[in-house]
């Protein structure tokens, strides 16, 4: 998988937008029936979830819709603004409030941490996308407002909400690609995880004999075993630090013994 391939906000920014929030021209009726701009993306978002973005043109989605390249143009007008409203179709946030996890702020991240990890591994092709100036369209804007609305109570200043949102997209985008890059090093190479660390046992063991490495020699055999939840550690740390902020916040505040009664995560 190739990283960075395509940028979001690549093509026409005002079409884009036009696109997202349905404020544009719609075409006149197609060449044949049943071909929308809706299907138009939901198609695209398929070819990229079986084959990669590197997959996607115009070409090979009109294939697949059964119709010639050029009636595509009539809805959107190009891959760059196709892209776009790809992203804004796996993002849209679930109807299910009880999604966000039950409780307080912190059964919320917890809840987002996981819901975007899944996300990355239902649409491995997200990894491919430089997300770094997002075209903002209504799910983007749905989601950020259902997390924002559950977060609040941890009152912290509002650029420090939405830096608590990045910070755990952060981590979860490193985990992700982590992930998705040992599944793809699995199906190239050919090799499970277990062969692959078996190839290497014989010079490993030999290492670890030489006293130059006495801190490595001397882990658990379980060191690295697959046993252990990394994704899941880290996440909790992250929300852990971000409790002694909200106490402390709170404490700093004057309401520190109402905060202490709470439960943790609970708002105050």
């Amino acid at each position: 998988m190739a990283s960075g391939t395509e940028t979001s906000g690549s093509g026409d920014i005002g079409r884009t937008l036009e696109l997202l929030w349905d404020t544009g021209r719609r075409p006149s009726r197609g060449p044949r029936p049943g071909l929308t701009l809706e299907r138009i993306v939901e198609v695209a978002v398929g070819v990229a979830d079986r084959d990669g973005l590197g997959a996607v043109s115009m070409r090979r989605i009109a294939t697949e819709l059964g119709t010639g390249t050029m009636s595509l143009y009539r809805y959107v007008p190009g891959k760059g603004e196709l892209i776009d409203l790809m992203l804004d179709r796996v993002q849209r946030p679930s109807e299910d409030p009880a999604d966000l996890g039950d409780g307080g702020w912190r059964p919320a991240l917890e809840a987002l941490g996981h819901a975007t990890l899944a996300l990355y591994r239902r649409h491995t092709w997200l990894l491919e996308v430089n997300q770094s100036r997002p075209i903002l369209g209504p799910s983007a804007l749905d989601g950020m407002e259902k997390v924002l609305a559950r977060i609040r109570p941890m009152g912290l200043t509002d650029p420090e909400l939405v830096s608590v949102i990045v910070m755990i997209d952060g981590y979860v985008v490193g985990a992700a690609r982590t992930q998705v890059y040992g599944q793809e090093a699995e199906r190239s190479s050919g090799l499970t995880d277990a062969e692959f660390w078996r190839a290497q046992q014989p010079v490993l063991e030999k290492a670890m004999t030489s006293g130059r490495y006495p801190v490595l020699s001397s882990l658990s055999e379980d060191a690295f075993g697959t046993g252990f939840d990394h994704f899941e550690f880290g996440l909790q740390r992250i929300l852990d630090g971000l409790e002694v902020l909200v106490t402390a916040r709170r404490a700093a505040d004057g309401s520190g013994d109402r905060a202490g009664s709470a439960a943790p995560g609970d708002p105050a």
